[in-house]
């Protein structure tokens, strides 16, 4: 496959990296001080592009995409006020729009876990729920998408929570879900989600030892979604 790299930091390096080793070529290699090199590539080339940008760059990367008709893998986070947007053009165009907060498989996994039990807990009185983030500090958006996608899960198997809330910027309110967000070096990721109660905890986690993990997920994402379309997330690549 050609690949397009968009954002070319360390995220994007491991990507191109081991996408080569997979037997890729990489088109390009794109960051904000070389942008404008996309003018000069040849559109009919390029299988499929991976997007792992900054949050202020990663609408104008994915909807260059969508218009041009790239299907886009997108990993970037704190943009997700646009996702709407991104997906309704996505449809237009008819191009394929693949988003997830984190591609590493171990993680998916530890959504589901999550979910079930979140979905336990729901019917089980006396335990107050909070999530717990731990990432390095050139990450510029919290809390993590991770931790919101994890935040997501358990609002919906909890009836009783209305929404969350990022920890020592509002008020503790009983009917919402705190996250607390931890910018730590050199940790690549740790999630932790707590119920406590009077009487005991209950505590899951997932820890990643490096970015390996995502980046390759991402390049199996890049591998699958040529010939796909529509809005895709992993529970499309996975069969979840």
């Amino acid at each position: 496959m050609n690949i397009i790299i968009l954002g070319y930091g360390k995220m994007g390096k491991i990507i191109g990296e081991i996408a080569e080793t997979r037997g890729h070529s990489i088109l390009a290699k794109i960051d904000e001080n070389n942008r404008e090199t996309l003018n000069d590539l040849d559109l009919s080339k390029v299988d499929v592009a991976i997007e792992f940008s900054q949050p202020e760059a990663a609408v104008t990367n994915i909807t260059w995409c969508l218009e041009n008709g790239i299907p886009i893998v997108s990993g970037t986070t704190g943009w997700l006020e646009h996702k709407p947007n991104i997906e309704k053009l996505a449809i237009e165009k008819g191009t394929p729009f693949f988003y997830a907060s984190n591609f590493s498989i171990g993680v998916n996994v530890f959504f589901k876990v999550n979910q079930y039990l979140a979905k336990l807990m729901g019917e089980t009185a006396g335990y107050q729920v909070e999530i717990e983030e731990i990432h390095h500090t050139a990450k510029k958006d919290a809390p993590s998408g991770t931790a919101i996608t994890l935040a997501e899960g358990i609002l919906e198997a909890q009836s009783g929570l209305k929404g969350w809330y990022l920890s020592g910027e509002a008020p503790e309110n009983g009917q919402k879900l705190p996250i607390i967000s931890k910018r730590i070096d050199p940790a690549p990721g740790t999630h932790i989600i707590r119920y406590q109660s009077e009487i005991d905890d209950i505590e899951i986690s997932h820890t990643a030892h490096s970015r390996q993990g995502f980046a390759l997920g991402a390049v199996l994402v890049a591998e699958w979604i040529p010939g796909k379309s529509g809005v895709l997330n992993m529970n499309d690549f996975l069969s979840f």
